[in-house]
């Protein structure tokens, strides 16, 4: 039950010890916490027969009071349609009404209702203020807050601010946020929001990597292809630009296949190289379109043949990540 697990993580809904009379007698006297109580008790059937209706006429009670919590859940009420017709500009209106009061679940609702325009006309400065609001009391979830970093990063709704980026960004992070990581990464790389540190940033690609996100792969690779932020290892290198080359990720795809061109971390194999040469630029990256023409010059019609074969064979797999960002 969805609105249990509410009054659970609610303080104002927990039962002392009083009996179900006095419960009643106290909500009857218009105390809101115990109205609230008292509608948990009908709601689960704990103490009184189940009765959604007379859960429903107790949180009313308490909401009509201006109590926060009740004016929650008359919210989700409206807002599935749970016992009362079905109104997202009423749900709206009851969730405000409790987010006004500093309630962090209501804030992020209205918040995400303000996102969508559901209930609300759309509005993404007003969207951003209440999600903000709601995860500075820890009521959002990790991708709510590295939205938070993305609009501070970009500057959408909000004013331009990488420090407050970068806090976000480390709070999605922090809950295994995959490209919240590997945003970590990127500021701790160029030093924007936070101090430059290539350390820093080889640990967080290493995240983003670990979880298969193909952008944290290949940018575990450059570190290792540089040293920078850990040993120069030209092997390890290759290997994390071929994992996110397998999910087709043309910028490990060009590394990769100059790795091949080389013989840098792998043995050198110029049909290897051509063959990623060649899906790098199929992908749009015309560095390796580029040397795909130069390397063809060192080639037999075969071995070209053969590369291309190779090419045509391939099976990216599961990508992980925006497809933009193979470029």
């Amino acid at each position: 039950m969805l609105l249990l697990a509410i009054f659970v993580m609610c303080p104002s809904f927990a039962v002392g010890d009083s009996s179900i009379d006095a419960l009643r007698v106290k909500a009857e006297g218009g105390d809101a916490a115990s109205q609230l109580s008292l509608g948990n008790r009908y709601l689960v059937g704990d103490g009184v027969p189940k009765d959604d209706k007379q859960a429903l006429r107790w949180f009313r009670m308490a909401a009509d009071q201006g109590d926060a919590s009740g004016e929650y859940i008359i919210g989700l009420k409206y807002n599935v349609g749970d016992g009362v017709p079905e109104n997202h500009t009423e749900a709206a209106r009851w969730f405000r009404k409790a987010a006004d009061q500093g309630l962090g679940v209501a804030q992020e609702e209205l918040g995400e209702m303000y996102g969508s325009g559901d209930g609300v006309p759309m509005d993404r400065a007003e969207s951003i203020e209440w999600l903000r609001k709601a995860a500075d009391q820890g009521f959002t979830d990790a991708a709510k807050e590295y939205f938070l970093g993305l609009c501070y990063a970009s500057g959408d709704a909000v004013a331009k601010d990488t420090v407050e980026a970068a806090k976000w960004f480390r709070k999605a992070a922090d809950q295994g946020h995959a490209e919240a990581q590997l945003r970590m990464g990127v500021i701790y790389s160029v030093g924007e929001g936070l101090p430059k540190d290539s350390t820093e940033a080889a640990k967080w690609y290493r995240k983003a990597a670990e979880q298969g996100l193909a952008a944290g792969q290949y940018s575990l690779g450059v570190c290792y292809s540089r040293g920078d932020g850990t040993l120069k290892d030209s092997a390890e290198a290759a290997r994390w630009y071929r994992k996110a080359a397998n999910q087709g990720y043309a910028r490990a795809q060009l590394n990769l296949g100059t790795c091949y061109a080389r013989g840098d971390g792998v043995t050198l194999d110029i049909v290897e190289a051509h063959k990623w040469f060649n899906l790098a630029s199929a992908n749009g990256n015309e560095s390796a379109k580029a040397n795909l023409g130069l390397i063809e010059k060192t080639m037999s019609t075969d071995e070209i043949a053969e590369a291309e074969q190779r090419a045509r064979e391939f099976k990216p797999a599961r990508s992980m990540g925006p497809a933009s960002a193979a470029k």
